[in-house]
């Protein structure tokens, strides 16, 4: 494996973070300073006029040598020292904050090289097996079923380029990476369904798309579909045999929605606004279930705020569970 830093975008991107982190903290620790430092100054100013309004009490040995400072000259010096020390202490908290987060530079530095190296290397591999399915395509007949799963093989795999694009465009920062445009939600919802037709057969569930008006949205058609396949996945993994989940793509005034109904146990033993956190558990969970919610719908609800949507629980009960996800409309 062949290994490459990150891209300059990216690199300039981590070091601008990092640097603003520390100087917040070296900000905090003046601020913090200056409080101090005020708080010395207003008691030692309150002290000496205390002390001038009352000179019975600063009286001392006749034969001890005395020194006269006016008070206007000692509250100078001591702003002028205070305000040193403030300095001081922001740039010794900036040089220590740098210090203290430069392991964390080179976390992020390394989690990127992973990520690109990965993404990259999986990009032969998937290219090699799309030219191998086209072979296996071109010596099968039209209309043969092989035909037709080879087909699905092929969308698949461009699926999954998409994805490992997706992340090493992410890794590199690439200032570049194309604006979303605005997509058709339904026709991905059903290219969706469509693929994951066969898996739930294979469950003995029934898998059913409606769609009603044109919805649009400004977002990745990839990201799309990786989103609704997460809701699609978590509904079939908490329907039961003999079960339905039924996806709708609709407008829903300006916002394009897409809900996805199953026919499962419902949520129970965790907080709904918990199931979105990575690895949530459920302490009950129904029969033939499962018992963590893993990573998908976390990424579900990570792809919709980064398109400037949300996904929610709409309802869930014994009679099952319905989930939104939903996009800003795009004319």
């Amino acid at each position: 494996m062949t290994s490459r830093g990150a891209g300059p975008a990216a690199t300039s991107h981590d070091d601008l973070q990092l640097r603003r982190a520390a100087l917040t903290v070296g900000l905090r620790i003046a601020v913090a300073s200056a409080v101090m430092v005020i708080a010395v100054i207003v008691a030692a100013a309150i002290y000496m006029l205390y002390l001038s309004h009352h000179p019975d009490l600063s009286a001392q040995d006749p034969r001890s040598a005395r020194v006269y400072v006016e008070s206007n000259d000692m509250l100078k010096a001591m702003a002028v020292a205070g305000l040193a020390g403030i300095v001081a202490a922001g740039a010794i908290g900036w040089l220590s904050a740098r210090s203290a987060i430069r392991p964390l530079g080179r976390a992020l530095d390394l989690q990127r090289r992973f990520v690109q190296d990965a993404s990259h290397e999986l990009r032969t591999p998937l290219a090699i097996l799309d030219a191998r399915v086209q072979l296996a395509q071109q010596k099968v007949a039209g209309g043969a079923e092989v035909s037709g799963l080879l087909a699905q093989v092929r969308r698949d795999t461009a699926g999954l380029t998409a994805t490992v694009q997706e992340l090493l465009l992410a890794a590199t920062g690439d200032p570049d990476y194309p604006a979303a445009e605005a997509v058709d939600v339904a026709a991905v919802v059903r290219a969706v369904t469509d693929e994951l037709q066969d898996m739930a057969a294979s469950r003995g569930v029934r898998l059913e798309f409606v769609h009603a008006g044109a919805p649009r949205a400004r977002i990745q058609p990839n990201s799309l579909r990786r989103a609704v396949l997460g809701l699609v996945d978590n509904a079939l993994a908490h329907t039961p045999e003999g079960g339905l989940i039924t996806v709708t793509a609709a407008e829903r005034g300006r916002e394009a929605s897409v809900t996805v109904a199953d026919t499962g146990a419902g949520i129970s033993g965790i907080d709904q606004d918990r199931v979105f956190d990575r690895f949530a558990r459920t302490t009950e969970p129904s029969p033939g279930s499962r018992r963590s919610y893993g990573l998908g719908l976390a990424l579900v609800r990570e792809i919709a705020v980064a398109a400037g949507g949300r996904v929610e629980i709409s309802s869930t009960g014994p009679d099952g569970t319905t989930m939104e996800l939903a996009f800003p409309a795009a004319g």
